[in-house]
């Protein structure tokens, strides 16, 4: 059998080991903090909300310590682009998502604070060693400050997180075998996704952006569609926002940390540019749409299926100018 075919079975075997593996983390890890009296709030903030973004941190340390670096920042934007142009563009073609209050007060106004944090340290196509430190320094505080802020202003849909129960045995067999295996599954990835660049004579940096981008986002559009279909879609969108704000700050980090990294032009000017663009566009539609359907809704918005449709069409268009 030739190389590059076992390269592409490497980067399936290592999506799937990537979905598999990061969900029996974030399942030992929370039953963990549950056993210990921790709150699910807090839980759902720290534990699992890093855990969706736990095969792109993964794949981001192994890439940059290859040498991937550029890998690694096209994982970080291209899993934002596809969190929102795909992820939650599909999810709301099937079901109209509920915007919540705190979704506009507080996770849209970070994302957009740590995107342009992003851009400005992206803008000339450098990733300094002290710009990963402060991107990677800025998750502790954050992540304190939504804690005080939720505990002084819960949210209802926050508090109805279900944490599986179980021994602390069983939770740190999950939790140890989860990390053994994504960390496995990582390095599969990542050798299969450069094997075919290689072979290709595709850049890495595009291999982040497509390949091992939307396969790092499958495990969170697998999740939020089956939720949409079963009516539990509550609290997706939060889940997505939260996913691009530690995707920037400890994701894209990696490389810069493990670096210094220099990169082509075309990583701001076209990528990070339709990255902070779709982000932008999201947020806009989320305040009108708030602004619109809130007073008639019992203080809750909708973000409907033109909206997605819109994301999903503007998804495919950065694809096309991205193969152009």
């Amino acid at each position: 059998m030739s190389e590059i075919w076992i390269a592409w079975g490497a980067i399936l075997l290592g999506f799937v080991g990537l979905m598999w593996s990061a969900d029996r983390f974030v399942d030992g890890a929370a039953a963990f903090a549950k056993n210990l009296g921790i709150s699910k709030l807090i839980i759902g903030l720290t534990i699992v909300s890093l855990g969706t973004s736990a095969p792109e941190i993964v794949v981001s340390i192994s890439a940059s310590i290859k040498g991937e670096g550029d890998l690694a920042v096209g994982n970080a934007l291209g899993s934002n682009l596809a969190n929102i142009g795909l992820v939650l563009a599909i999810t709301a073609l099937i079901a109209p998502l509920p915007i919540f209050k705190h979704i506009l007060t507080q996770e849209i106004p970070i994302l957009l604070g740590v995107t342009i944090l992003a851009g400005i340290f992206l803008a000339d196509a450098q990733l300094e060693v002290y710009e990963g430190i402060i991107l990677a320094g800025t998750v502790v505080p954050l992540i304190t400050w939504m804690i005080i802020n939720k505990r002084k202003h819960p949210s209802p849909e926050e508090e109805d997180s279900d944490i599986e129960s179980m021994a602390n045995t069983k939770a740190g067999m999950w939790f140890l075998i989860g990390l053994t295996l994504l960390i496995i599954s990582s390095e599969t990835l990542v050798w299969g996704a450069t094997t075919v660049a290689t072979h290709f004579g595709v850049s890495s940096l595009v291999i982040g952006l497509t390949v091992v981008a939307v396969g790092t986002s499958l495990p969170e559009l697998a999740a939020s569609v089956v939720s949409a279909l079963r009516g539990h879609h509550d609290i997706a969108l939060g889940n997505i926002v939260g996913s691009n704000i530690f995707n920037i700050l400890a994701v894209m980090s990696v490389p810069g940390i493990l670096g210094p990294l220099s990169m082509n032009s075309e990583v701001f000017i076209r990528d990070y540019a339709s990255m902070a663009a779709i982000t932008a566009f999201l947020a806009i539609a989320l305040w009108i749409d708030f602004k619109l359907v809130a007073k008639k809704n019992n203080g809750v918005g909708r973000l409907g299926r033109v909206i997605g449709l819109i994301l999903l069409a503007g998804y495919a268009t950065y694809y096309g100018v991205l193969f152009a």
